[in-house]
């Protein structure tokens, strides 16, 4: 059983945590006004898989390849959220993209119930209705790239609850193991993707300091902020600390109020605030409580 002292470091931890993705976020969108959204995915996902590798190799963590199975279903789906994600971060104001990406309990609720046989209540119905009510009302109907963002950044949710699904049937490897395979395999697939781009991708803004500056930024906030949940959810109860994490919302439309200069009309921030709360609530009663912080996709 937990201790008062070892929730408060929790809760440190995962606001540690949020503050380093919502920082990834930033980081990601700047980047992506200096070079191709596909150069920063495989930023995020490369620097992350040296320093993970680098810290589970120091640490002394039996590292997975092959077995089990489901760890390549949740790697392969995390790296379609990373492609996904990365999209809607360099396309959409980063508290829109973060907002959309975090609709995760929305859908992994649904998902539970044919997959682990989880039926929801009314009052589950009724959540999911108004999270979904929420995202309609932060889209912005008239500009046609911004759907298109709005639909990768919820696309990211659903595939980072199709891993939660299958992490939520793995055990017995270590948190750190699934973060290096995971990682892997998303850089795998992110530098697939930078190469079938072929000669759109500009590689000469790599000569700038400060654009790979900002790259680097990208994957070491990543990289602090999948270490920090794990620590979290290694000290507190998952369900409380997870809502704890919805704070790189908070923190994110700061970043779009003093970098950008960004204003949200008044249906916005309705919308935002039911994938909100709902999404709170649904941690609180999430069917997958004892997840692993590993599930992270775009940290």
């Amino acid at each position: 059983m937990e201790t008062p002292s070892e929730s408060a470091r929790a809760y440190l931890f995962m606001l540690l945590s949020s503050f380093a993705f919502a920082s990834m976020g930033a980081f990601s969108h700047l980047a992506g006004e200096r070079c191709d959204w596909h150069i920063v995915a495989v930023a995020r996902s490369s620097l992350a898989f040296v320093l993970t590798l680098t810290l589970s190799l120091l640490t002394g963590v039996r590292l997975v390849l092959l077995r089990p199975a489901l760890l390549w279903m949740r790697s392969v789906a995390g790296s379609l959220g990373v492609l996904f994600a990365f999209y809607a971060l360099t396309h959409l104001p980063v508290s829109t993209s973060v907002t959309l990406s975090n609709t995760v309990p929305l859908w992994v609720t649904l998902l539970a119930w044919p997959a682990l046989g989880y039926r929801p209540r009314a009052s589950v119905w009724a959540a999911i209705g108004l999270g979904l009510a929420g995202i309609v009302l932060i889209q912005r109907p008239e500009a046609v790239g911004d759907r298109l963002a709005a639909l990768m950044a919820l696309s990211n949710a659903l595939s980072t609850s199709v891993s939660m699904i299958g992490l939520n049937r793995l055990g017995g490897v270590d948190a750190r193991a699934v973060v290096t395979h995971f990682s892997g395999v998303a850089t795998v697939f992110t530098l697939a993707f930078l190469l079938m781009a072929g000669d759109r991708i500009d590689y000469t803004v790599l000569r700038d300091g400060t654009t790979l500056g900002l790259l680097f930024g990208v994957g070491l906030s990543a990289t602090v902020g999948q270490l920090a949940m794990t620590r979290a959810f290694a000290l507190g109860n998952p369900s409380r600390v997870s809502v704890v994490g919805l704070m790189q919302i908070v923190f994110a439309l700061v970043f779009d109020l003093l970098l950008w200069q960004r204003q949200f009309g008044p249906l916005v921030v309705l919308g935002i605030a039911l994938v909100v709360g709902p999404s709170a609530w649904l941690m609180l009663r999430s069917p997958l409580r004892r997840q692993s912080a590993a599930v992270h996709t775009t940290g």
